[in-house]
């Protein structure tokens, strides 16, 4: 190890004297004897601590790691499709910030490691941004990061690139199929090329699953962050709205959008949670009092966590998929032999809120994207431009399904409308009630679910149809109300992975955390692809 080091070390400080000088270093990754060693040094699962002790030692620097991930996404990316774009700069940057360690700073956790994000996240550098679709490809580059970009990059992480996802974040077409998009194609599971990613924010699922990043950013208005980390093994924190800011996002609907990271253990998710958490002076939703103070959620990671915490079950999404019935008894069971009392819950979703998120959806649509495009500038300023971009260049953009959601969401007024109104108050109200009600009348530190059942194969022609698996989602509660979800991995069925989820009151994000940890920590059910 130490002959490894010496070498690498005489490759990178070379490259950062030649960069001090303003010269440009020779190209390492023609180099295959400090690729090979890099390799080594970055195991499959790596963590985000272990490559900050790696860095800190000097067995490698914030360069290496970087061409570490672009040659893994340029050589086994051709079958998953979850890359979409690599950031140019992402070398200069990971070079510049080796200069900072060297000069003694280190800005967090996050120096220096490799973050790829959803294609709806704007970002004002060398990338475009387009919610997977054509209209916005050449549309001007946004005039500022992402307020979560910023927040990022200020924590030393280097942006690698952009994911693929579901187009317009799959609020396009209700027989669409989990990610694709005109501009990227159809993402493939880690585990199964033949099966569906999930969720929009397939393309970071995938990419992270495979190793073909350290962390990534995900969005979610219902279950978009939640179902592709679960059906890829991943954790996935869907944030209390309000913890983290929806300005820079290509918008569904503010009352439930939010980004969140996803990564391969809970630890990682915590160190970039704790970056991405922050008061956005342009999203007053973010002005509050746990904002306020900076939080380091990888205080709350402690094994022991579980014991004598009250735990709800919801049982009313049980019952759908044997098999992952029998993958939850086994987590419940880890859940009391850790010392929680878990008590079985009979909560749902109900017919009324479940009609009521979907009107709010396309209201808030339609005025959203239309505020989103005015903003961005290029030639496309409204719902009613893309539905038209749609309809004249159907071969690209609309080869496998339609846009009926578009035109839905078109049909509607404005956010004065009564119908609106009255549905946000339904969707918010009815949805916060049963979460709330069973908190409280339990004395609930979380309730747990299914987070999904194993994924099923894609179908391009006719959309998904999770009804060849026994489709099971437990995201929609806490999407509506707005409250935090957490989902770590629980097992496999057939070969697919399952994940369960830990759901709270109002930012509870500590407490969730820590028990989701602890939970890891006991069952340690992930495993990267081909090792399951």
């Amino acid at each position: 190890m130490q002959g490894k080091k010496l070498l690498l070390a005489t490759a990178v400080l070379a490259a950062l004297s030649l960069s001090a000088c303003g010269e440009t270093p020779p190209e390492t990754t023609n180099n295959s004897i400090e690729t090979a060693l890099v390799s080594t040094l970055i195991a499959e699962e790596v963590s985000v601590a272990e490559l900050q002790t790696a860095m800190a030692s000097g067995e490698l620097t914030a360069a290496a790691i970087v061409e570490h991930y672009l040659d893994r996404i340029q050589t086994l990316d051709g079958t998953t499709n979850s890359v979409v774009e690599i950031n140019p700069d992402a070398l200069s940057i990971a070079l510049q910030l080796d200069q900072e360690r060297a000069a003694g700073r280190v800005r967090s956790a996050l120096h220096g490691i490799p973050v790829l994000l959803k294609d709806n996240i704007d970002t004002a550098d060398n990338m475009k941004t387009t919610a997977g679709s054509m209209a916005l490809l050449g549309a001007p580059t946004p005039a500022h990061d992402a307020f979560v970009v910023q927040q990022l990059r200020d924590a030393g992480a280097v942006i690698l690139g952009k994911t693929n996802l579901s187009e317009w974040a799959n609020f396009r077409s209700s027989s669409s199929s989990s990610g694709w998009s005109a501009r990227g194609g159809q993402t493939r599971n880690a585990y199964n090329n033949d099966v569906t990613p999930c969720g929009s924010s397939s393309g970071s699922g995938v990419a992270t699953a495979a190793n073909l990043t350290v962390l990534s950013v995900g969005t979610e208005t219902d279950g978009s962050i939640i179902c592709p980390a679960s059906n890829n093994s991943l954790v996935g924190i869907k944030p209390t709205l309000g913890l983290v800011s929806r300005s820079g996002i290509i918008p569904i609907a503010h009352s439930q959008d939010t980004a969140g990271p996803m990564a391969r253990s809970v630890a990682d998710a915590a160190a970039m949670l704790t970056a991405m958490v922050g008061a956005d002076p342009a999203d007053s939703i973010t002005r509050n009092v746990v904002t306020s103070d900076p939080v380091d959620y990888s205080n709350y990671l402690q094994i022991g966590s579980l014991n004598g915490k009250r735990i709800g079950v919801m049982r009313s999404v049980f019952g759908r998929n044997p098999a992952v019935d029998r993958l939850m008894e086994q987590a419940v069971l880890a859940m009391r032999n850790a010392g929680a009392t878990v008590i079985d819950l009979d909560i749902r979703n109900t017919p009324e809120v479940s009609a009521a998120e979907y009107e709010v959806l396309l209201f808030e649509f339609k005025e959203g994207i239309n505020r989103y495009l005015t903003q961005r500038g290029g030639f496309y300023q409204s719902l009613e431009h893309l539905i038209r971009f749609n309809e004249v260049n159907p071969e690209t953009q609309m080869p496998h399904f339609g846009q009926e959601i578009f035109m839905q969401a078109q049909a509607k007024t404005d956010l004065r409308d009564p119908a609106y109104v009255s549905a946000l108050s339904t969707a918010k109200t009815g949805s916060q009630s049963i979460l709330d009600d069973a908190l409280s009348a339990n004395q609930l530190d979380a309730i747990v679910a299914p987070s999904n059942g194993p994924g099923w194969l894609i179908d391009l022609q006719n959309g998904d149809d999770g009804s060849t698996v026994n489709y099971v989602s437990s995201a929609g509660l806490a999407a509506i109300s707005g409250y935090p979800a957490i989902t770590v991995p629980a097992g496999f069925v057939n070969g697919l992975p399952v994940g369960i989820s830990f759901m709270g009151a109002a930012f509870s994000e500590p407490v969730l955390i820590a028990m989701a940890y602890d939970f890891e920590q006991k069952t340690l059910a992930r495993r990267a692809p081909g090792q399951h």
